[in-house]
C-alpha cells in the first residue's frame, strides 16, 4: 500500500468526525491554575494577556471582577503561588527556556509593582521552606555563588531582604520545619543513594542519621513536619518494595505506618491546615485513589465524588479549611475548576479551562496492563480514534495506525486523565499507546531499578513488547506504527529507529539525547550533586568500560542504521539536552544520506512552551505522521509564520 493510499484509508475511518483544531488543543487555555488565597478573600488564576499566560486575581465574593497582576509579554509564566500571608503573589520566570528560574513577587494592593526577589544572573532560585505560623518569610535556595549548590537564605516578603542562613558547599537539598529551622541536610553517597544528616543551629552532624542505597534513592525521603515539630512524615521503601507513608515521633524515633499499597507508591497527602497532620492520602496505580483518615475530610471527598464525573483533586485550601478549589477532569470534556464551600456544601463552577473543547469529540482512555517478555506488568494507557470502537471495549473493529508515545524522564510516569497529545492523535485517526516501561516511577523501587543500565535494553524491550501486544490484540498493524516522545521519549524514538529499524514506520524525536556520553558531560551544574545516580542508572563515563557502554547504547553511533523517516524538534536554549544532541545526529544522518527533518526553535529550551511554537511543531508532526502511516491532518496554514521555527533541513520530507 502506498503512503497516499494509507493516508486516505486511515482518514476515511474518522471522516465523519470533526477535526479538532490544533489551537483548541495546544493554544492558551482560557484559564488555568486556579487557587484560593490562604485567608479566603481572593481567588487567582492564569489567563492569556497579549497572547501570553499571566496571573490574574479577583475577590472571592466577586470573581468576575478580575485584575491582571503580571505583565509577561515573551514567555508564559510557568507557575505561581500565594504568599502564606495572602498579601502577595509569587511566581517564577526564566529567559527563553534556560531554566534559570528567578523568584518574583507582586503585592495585591492596587498599583503594586512587580519585583524580582532574587535579582541575579545565571541563577536558579528554589523555595526550600514555608510555614503555617511564620507567614511573612520563606526559606529560599540561591545558587548565584556556586552554580552547583544552593545557599539557603531567609527571605522577608515584606521588604524583600535576603539573610544568609547557611552557606552550602556540598549538599543536594535540605528539610526545614514549620518554624523555618533547617533540620536535615541531604547529599548523595558513593553508592548513588542518599545520606540524610541532622542539623541544629546551622550545623550539620558529621554522620548521617538515615541513609539509603541506590535501590531506595528515588522512593525514600522526608515528607514534612507537623507544625509543632513533634512528628516527621516519611515516604519510605526501605525493607519493602513500594513507598509507604510513616509518621515518626521526633522525640522517641518510633515510627508508625499510616498507609501502604502493594502496587503503587503512596503519593500525595492532605494535611491539617493548622497542625500539619495528615488527613488523607492518595496512591496511583492505573488510576488515582483517595483515602481519608479524618472523618470530616472523608465526608467532603465522598460528597465531591458523588457529584463530579471522572477524576478530581483538591488544588487549594483556605487556612480555616472551609473553602477548597477543586479541579475536575471528566476526561471526555475539558478540565474545570470549582469552588467548594464545606459549610454550605455547595459546589460553584469557577471556570472551564478550554471551553472551545466543550462538545468536541474527545475520546475515552483505557487503562491496560501489558505483560513484558520477562513477566513484568507494564501499566499502560490506550486511546482509540473516534468511530473505531463501537462497543466501547477498547479494541477497534479493524486495526488502525498507531502512535507509541513515550514519556520523558525516564524517572517519571504516564497517568490516566485528559491528555492533549492522546486526544490530538486519536482525532487524526490513530490509536495512541503510552507505556510505563521499567524505570518509570510510582510503582515501587523494584520497577524503577529494573531499568538500571537498560536504556536501550530491557526498557526498549518493554516498548517492543507493548507494540507486539497491540498487534496481537488487533489494535494496529505491524507496518503502521510510529514512535514519538520528548526528552527520554525522544531518546527512545532514536533508539527505536536506529536499534530496531524495522519495527517503526517513522519517528518524532523532541529534545531527545543522541549521545549519552555528551549528555552527561553537559548536565546543568546544579545536577552535579546527583550525578552518581545518573552514572549508576545509565552508565559511568568515568571508567573505560562505562564509557564504552554509554557509546554502545547511544543512537548517534548507529545513525546509519536508520532507514525510516525521522522528524526532530529542538530548543536552542535547552539546559538539559543541549542543541548539540540533535545537531550531531542530524549531521551523521546527512553524512550517510539518511533523510531527516530538523526543526530548531531559537527561543525555546527543554520543550516548546510558547503556544505558537508548540502549535507549529505539531502542525509539522501531524502532516509528517499522515504521510508516513496515514491519518488526517489540519492544513499547515500560516502557523510557521507565527512561530520562530527554523527548519534546518528536510523541508522536502514534510511537503514544504
Amino acid at each position: 500500500m502506498t503512503a497516499t493510499t494509507a493516508r486516505s484509508d486511515a482518514a476515511a475511518r474518522v471522516s465523519d468526525t470533526p477535526l479538532i483544531p490544533r489551537d483548541h488543543l495546544f493554544g492558551n487555555p482560557t484559564r488555568a491554575q486556579g487557587k484560593i488565597s490562604p485567608d479566603g478573600r481572593w481567588v487567582s488564576w492564569m489567563a492569556p494577556w497579549e497572547g501570553v499566560m499571566n496571573v490574574f486575581m479577583a475577590s472571592a465574593d466577586d470573581p468576575d471582577n478580575a485584575r491582571r497582576m503580571t505583565s509577561a509579554t515573551d514567555r508564559p509564566i510557568p507557575s505561581y503561588s500565594w504568599a502564606p500571608d495572602s498579601q502577595s503573589l509569587l511566581y517564577v520566570r526564566d529567559k527563553e527556556g534556560d531554566e534559570n528560574y528567578l523568584l518574583y513577587q507582586i503585592g495585591i494592593a492596587e498599583g503594586a509593582d512587580e519585583r524580582c526577589l532574587t535579582p541575579f544572573e545565571e541563577t536558579r532560585a528554589q523555595i526550600i521552606g514555608s510555614s503555617n505560623i511564620i507567614k511573612d518569610r520563606l526559606l529560599v535556595g540561591i545558587n548565584n555563588r556556586d552554580a552547583r549548590f544552593h545557599d539557603v537564605y531567609m527571605l522577608d516578603l515584606g521588604n524583600g531582604e535576603l539573610e544568609l542562613v547557611f552557606e552550602n558547599n556540598e549538599w543536594a537539598g535540605f528539610e526545614a520545619d514549620d518554624s523555618l529551622n533547617l533540620r536535615w541536610a541531604v547529599r548523595q553517597n558513593a553508592e548513588g543513594g542518599t545520606d540524610m544528616h541532622l542539623m541544629a543551629d546551622g550545623k550539620v552532624e558529621e554522620a548521617p542519621r538515615e541513609r539509603t542505597g541506590l535501590d531506595d534513592a528515588l522512593t525514600t525521603g522526608m515528607a514534612g513536619y507537623t507544625t509543632d515539630g513533634k512528628t516527621l512524615y516519611w515516604l519510605d521503601s526501605r525493607g519493602r518494595n513500594t513507598a509507604a507513608l510513616f509518621a515518626e515521633n521526633t522525640e522517641t524515633g518510633e515510627r508508625r505506618l499510616i498507609a501502604e499499597r502493594d502496587k503503587a507508591d503512596i503519593g500525595g497527602t492532605l494535611r491539617h491546615k493548622q497542625t500539619g497532620e495528615v488527613q488523607a492520602w492518595s496512591a496511583t496505580y492505573l488510576r488515582t485513589e483517595h483515602h481519608a483518615i479524618d472523618p470530616e475530610i472523608g465526608k467532603s471527598l465522598d460528597w465531591l465524588r458523588d457529584r463530579l464525573e471522572g477524576d478530581f483533586g483538591v488544588q487549594s485550601r483556605t487556612d480555616d479549611d472551609r473553602r477548597w478549589l477543586v479541579a475536575n477532569d471528566p476526561l471526555t470534556a475539558p478540565v474545570a475548576a470549582y469552588l467548594f464551600d464545606r459549610d454550605a456544601m455547595t459546589l460553584t463552577k469557577f471556570y472551564t479551562g478550554q471551553p472551545e473543547l466543550e462538545g468536541a469529540p474527545l475520546q475515552p482512555m483505557y487503562p491496560r496492563e501489558i505483560k513484558a517478555r520477562d513477566g513484568l506488568t507494564l501499566p499502560s494507557y490506550l486511546t482509540l480514534p473516534p468511530q473505531s470502537d463501537s462497543d466501547g471495549e477498547g479494541i477497534p473493529q479493524a486495526p488502525v495506525p498507531m502512535v507509541l508515545v513515550v514519556h520523558g524522564g525516564p524517572w517519571a510516569r504516564d497517568a490516566y486523565g485528559y491528555n492533549r497529545t492522546h486526544q490530538w492523535l486519536a482525532n487524526r485517526g490513530y490509536a495512541v499507546l503510552s507505556v510505563n516501561f521499567r524505570g518509570s516511577t510510582g510503582f515501587g523501587k523494584d520497577f524503577i531499578n529494573a531499568g538500571n543500565l537498560e536504556w536501550s535494553g530491557k526498557m526498549h524491550d518493554d516498548l517492543l513488547d507493548a507494540v507486539d501486544w497491540a498487534v496481537a490484540e488487533g489494535i494496529t498493524e505491524k507496518d503502521k506504527i510510529a514512535i514519538m516522545g520528548g526528552s527520554y521519549g525522544g531518546y527512545a524514538t532514536l533508539v527505536g529507529l536506529a536499534f530496531t529499524p524495522e519495527t517503526f514506520a517513522c519517528g518524532v524525536d523532541i529534545v531527545g539525547p543522541s549521545n549519552l556520553e555528551t549528555l552527561l558531560e553537559t548536565i546543568p551544574p546544579y545536577w552535579e550533586p546527583l550525578v552518581k545516580q545518573f552514572h549508576e542508572r545509565m552508565g559511568d563515563p568515568t571508567t573505560d568500560e562505562g564509557l564504552e557502554f554509554l557509546k554502545s547504547i547511544s543512537p548517534l553511533y548507529k545513525a546509519r542504521e536508520i532507514t525510516k523517516p525521522l522528524l526532530i524538534g529542538q530548543g536552542a536554549n535547552d539546559p538539559r539536552v543541549k542543541q548539540a544532541e540533535s545537531d550531531q545526529i542530524v549531521q551523521a544522518m546527512e553524512r550517510d544520506s539518511v533523510p531527516v527533518t530538523y526543526v530548531l526553535f531559537p527561543d525555546e529550551g527543554h520543550g516548546f512552551h510558547r503556544p505558537e511554537n508548540n502549535i507549529a511543531f505539531n502542525a509539522i508532526a501531524e502532516n509528517f505522521l499522515a504521510e508516513c502511516i496515514g491519518g488526517r491532518a489540519e492544513p499547515m496554514g500560516d502557523v510557521l509564520d507565527a512561530s520562530t521555527a527554523e527548519i534546518r533541513t528536510g523541508k522536502e520530507h514534510i511537503g514544504l
